[in-house]
């Protein structure tokens, strides 16, 4: 009776299984590593789309409070669909100056136009809508107009309509979303 000895390694077939597992692995791993790298790079842009918005918000706070009706620069216009007024903002040096603004949606941004320059306060607005309150109570009312020399409303709404952009999730059909209303108040620092 021979016996056959056997050599010590790895037969052929073990050596392919091994290549295909490690092969599969690591088509398994790339695929993690992109799908997290994605999420990472969405998460970052959608935290920078509201990071903007809040400093537009907070922009906009500081400008309706700091209003300065009645000034030689021009009164408080508000219309349906633009506001402008003076404002005390501040400027490059530190200190704050009397500036006069007009805030209006513009190429799908809500904008706020200054002498010499523009500040993008909110991307994807399709349309903006301004009410303004003239009197605290139970009884008063928004008016879709404001226009005078010497003094300012109580409140300014601003309706902020906006599309959302939805991703493509399967099946792969896009599907039209309402537009989003976002409502912003914005009280009135001094009134003349």
């Amino acid at each position: 009776m021979t016996r056959i000895r056997r050599t010590p390694g790895f037969t052929l077939v073990e050596v392919l299984a091994a290549l295909l597992l490690s092969g599969v692995v690591a088509l398994l791993v790339g695929r993690v590593v992109s799908v997290v790298t994605s999420a990472a790079r969405s998460l970052t842009t959608e935290r920078t789309r509201l990071d903007r918005e809040q400093n537009g918000r907070r922009w906009l706070q500081v400008a309706f409070r700091s209003l300065e009706a009645g000034d030689s620069l021009g009164g408080f216009e508000g219309l349906p669909d633009r506001v402008s007024f003076t404002s005390w903002l501040a400027q490059s040096g530190g200190w704050f100056e009397p500036t006069r603004l007009v805030l209006s949606a513009d190429s799908g941004r809500l904008v706020a136009r200054l002498p010499g320059s523009r500040v993008v306060l909110r991307d994807s607005v399709s349309n903006l809508e301004l009410d303004y309150l003239l009197e605290p109570g139970a009884r008063t009312h928004w008016v879709r107009q404001w226009i005078s020399p010497l003094s300012a409303p109580l409140l300014v709404r601003l309706r902020l309509t906006r599309s959302i952009a939805r991703p493509l999730l399967p099946p792969y059909r896009p599907t039209a979303l309402p537009p989003a209303v976002d409502t912003l108040l914005f009280l009135i620092g001094s009134r003349g």
